[in-house]
Formats: structure tokens, sequence, C-alpha cells
């Protein structure tokens, strides 16, 4: 699950509500699946990881949450997620995050080697408001930045595990 703002008072942007609220429901439909809660502190309250686990810890048992506090933006939470499912064993991620952000996460955990599937939110934006513009945009800037440095990265990662030790 990725992270949004947390609004001053410590209460979940409408982004992260809706994360929040497909993940309690991809949660349901698997009662064996584990939640991977990611986002650092921002500029107001709690780290979006715990603001995510608290909120889900009404209808998810503890033990299937792992907050992830140290991530301050997708390409860490790709890399950290791919770390966190590798070392148990999961071959496949289930991507919880809003539409204009799905290509640009599933691109970055293809990039670790690692298959994810986009939850689809049903659509919420309108063509013509501002932050739905806004959003697409810095999609749309983001993803040839993160094609380059998320490739420089996994082609680190790569390359150190070919290393003898």
């Amino acid at each position: 699950m990725f992270g949004a703002a947390v609004r001053r008072d410590g209460t979940p942007s409408p982004a992260l509500r809706r994360r929040i609220a497909f993940a309690a429901g991809a949660a349901a439909q698997d009662p064996q699946a584990l939640l991977f809660c990611s986002g650092a502190k921002g500029r107001f309250g709690p780290s979006e990881a715990r603001v995510m686990a608290d909120m889900l810890s009404a209808s998810v048992a503890p033990e299937r949450l792992y907050r992830d506090e140290a991530s301050v933006d997708t390409l860490q939470t790709v890399a950290a997620a791919t770390d966190f499912a590798r070392a148990r064993g999961i071959d496949q991620c289930i991507a919880c995050t809003d539409r204009y952000h799905q290509p640009r996460v599933v691109m970055l955990f293809a990039l670790f080697g690692m298959r994810a599937t986009p939850i689809l939110f049903p659509r919420t934006e309108t063509p013509g408001n501002r932050p739905w513009l806004r959003m697409h945009l810095r999609e749309a800037a983001a993803i040839p930045y993160d094609l380059v440095a998320g490739g420089w990265a996994a082609w680190r990662i790569r390359r150190s595990r070919r290393r003898p030790r």
C-alpha cells in the first residue's frame, strides 16, 4: 500500500483514505495476505505507514501488518516492498494506489523483477479537475525519471548479488 499525505491533525488525506479502504477490502478477500504499509513521516502528524496500519488494525490482525516508515517516495517503496516480499518467498505483489499512479508502480516492480497487479480503484477523477490534472502531469514527469532511476537501482542490486563475498 503506497502512502499519501497525512493532514496536520494526523488524519489521512482523501488519497490515503481511498488507499486504506481498498487495502482493507483486499485484505478481507484474502485472509492470508500480508499488508505492506509504506510511507515516512511527511510534513505533519505520524508517518503515513503508521496512519495506514492504525486504521487497518480495526479489521486486520496486527501480524498481517508491516510498517515501512523509511520510504519517502515511490521508488523507495517499491524497493522495500520487493525486499519484503522476496524475504518471505512471495513472488507477486498487489499494488494498492490510485489509478494515476499505477503505471509507474507496475513499471518499477517490473524493473525490480517482481510481478505486480494493481487494485483497480473506480474512477473518481474528472478531466479538467485541477488536482486530477496536477497528479497526471506529475506522473508524466515521474515515469521517465523513475525508469532511469529504478533501472539504475535494480541494476546495482543485481550486480551486488552476483559479486562473490
